[in-house]
């Protein structure tokens, strides 16, 4: 950050006439003697911008990873595609009180953490009549990015088991830090007896910017197409 140029005067020895002194403008140097009326007040230090150094939602969905990287028999879901466009949104703090479970089986899971997005943002999804793999990027001011993982840590503690909606079938999460991608990465799977396959949810930060995965496809519960979409974003994020 620049701060604005300050003009320093040398302020003479000898004290100035008692009438120059009266005729001054009342002005006062920036130096540490009297004032002489000819110095120039000290400017306030611009304040930082919070959004600085993020990406808006234009540049995000350009990280988002292309279709080539999704299983094939995917398609893209066109109701499923939105961002932020060129401006930020305002920041919002968490929600107070216990994780609402259920949103690990949806789209924007991130929201799971008790914050509702970044101030900036983009998602997509790909799917067919039985798989998706869904993907969002967001944007987050200072070290909240930071605070989100740890609240994903602690929401998969919260949530090792609950009761999906749409079955009301018991499920199993079970939760790890992942090497390797990203600052920091956790990877969440989610089991049931009532499912014909388990999901994968990976969150992994890279700076002030959090990327989440769901993906339901492959005989793995979706880890290997989950890992392929994150990495692809990560790297494009570092471009």
């Amino acid at each position: 950050m620049r701060l604005p140029s300050r003009a320093v005067m040398l302020i003479a020895a000898a004290a100035l006439p008692l009438a120059l002194t009266a005729c001054s403008t009342g002005s006062t140097g920036s130096g540490s003697g009297s004032g002489s009326g000819t110095g120039t007040s000290a400017q306030p230090a611009k304040a930082k911008d919070p959004d600085s150094g993020l990406f808006t939602g234009t540049r995000l969905k350009q990280a988002l990873a292309p279709s080539s990287a999704f299983p094939a028999g995917l398609a893209l879901e066109s109701d499923g595609s939105a961002d932020s466009g060129g401006q930020f949104l305002s920041p919002a703090g968490p929600k107070a009180g216990k994780p609402d479970c259920t949103r690990l089986e949806s789209t924007s899971w991130i929201q799971v953490s008790g914050y509702k997005g970044g101030v900036s943002f983009a998602q997509n999804g790909y799917a067919n009549k039985t798989e998706e793999v869904d993907q969002e990027i967001d944007a987050f001011q200072g070290t909240t990015a930071t605070a989100v993982m740890k609240a994903l840590r602690t929401v998969a503690a919260e949530c090792a088991t609950f009761t999906d909606t749409d079955a009301h079938a018991k499920v199993k999460l079970t939760g790890g830090a992942t090497a390797g991608l990203g600052d920091e990465a956790y990877t969440m799977t989610l089991t049931s007896g009532y499912w014909e396959n388990g999901t994968t949810l990976i969150a992994a930060r890279s700076g002030g910017s959090v990327v989440t995965v769901l993906s339901t496809a492959g005989g793995d519960n979706g880890a290997a197409s989950a890992k392929k979409v994150t990495t692809t974003i990560l790297s494009a994020l570092r471009k």
